[in-house]
């Protein structure tokens, strides 16, 4: 059995669509809670699968919340040994930031649903698994980052350059949320209330209906990434022993 740790920053923001699968490829799934588990005292050098989610606060806000310190020296140790870590939009801004990028807020906020383009290299990459037949993903940000030095860049949306780099062999940072599901995104739509009434040209109506036609396609071919991404990592410990 294979460990799988994640970081989490509100209750509603978990995993989603990400945990069947793991359990199906044979990974044990721990939460921690940030702000509230000590992630200083816990070696996450140890566990096969490192995965920070998302989270209404600023990769930059360390004044504020002081454990995002704590997130970064863990993401630090682990990019230094190329272990598998996956970042999901808060996630990805903080390894960005460890990798020395500028995470900053952005011109707009991107929150709702709207296909994502490939860059070359993306296209040659498992996220192609993920864009058949032009399939929307979900964004929820008003933060952004530049690319790191040293990573190669996968994806852009019509309103942000940076959605997606890989570093390395294991690292992979999503800005956009493929993880999510029907049943899941109810919990987002009261967490994130106050922030649904008061960005402009969004209403609650509307992601309810721009979920309803997309999220079975989305559901689908995030499966088949998760899966194709998961068995790379397989593939490559295999290969290393």
């Amino acid at each position: 059995m294979k460990n799988a740790i994640a970081i989490r920053h509100v209750a509603f923001e978990d995993l989603g669509s990400l945990a069947p699968i793991l359990l199906q490829q044979d990974y044990a799934i721990t939460y921690l809670e940030a702000g509230f588990d000590s992630l200083a005292e816990i070696n996450l050098l140890a566990p096969e699968l490192l995965i920070i989610l998302g989270g209404p606060i600023g990769a930059y806000e360390e004044q504020d919340y002081p454990f995002l310190l704590d997130e970064l020296r863990l993401l630090d140790q682990r990019l230094a040994t190329d272990l598998p870590t996956l970042g999901i939009c808060l996630g990805s801004q903080l390894i960005a930031r460890v990798l020395g990028a500028k995470v900053y807020p952005g011109m707009c906020k991107e929150i709702g649903w709207a296909p994502i383009q490939l860059s070359e290299a993306g296209q040659q990459s498992l996220l192609s698994h993920l864009v058949i037949e032009n399939t929307s993903v979900m964004h929820w940000h008003g933060d952004t980052f530049d690319l790191p030095q040293g990573a190669t860049h996968l994806a852009s949306s019509s309103l942000y350059c940076n959605q997606a780099f890989s570093y390395g062999k294991h690292c992979l940072a999503l800005q956009f949320h493929p993880e999510v599901t029907a049943t899941g995104l109810e919990r987002w739509f009261i967490g994130h209330a106050c922030e649904i009434v008061t960005t402009p040209e969004l209403s609650l109506n509307k992601l309810r209906v721009d979920t309803a036609r997309n999220i079975n396609s989305l559901e689908v071919q995030a499966a088949r990434f998760w899966h194709k991404w998961l068995g790379s990592l397989q593939s490559d410990e295999t290969s290393r022993k």
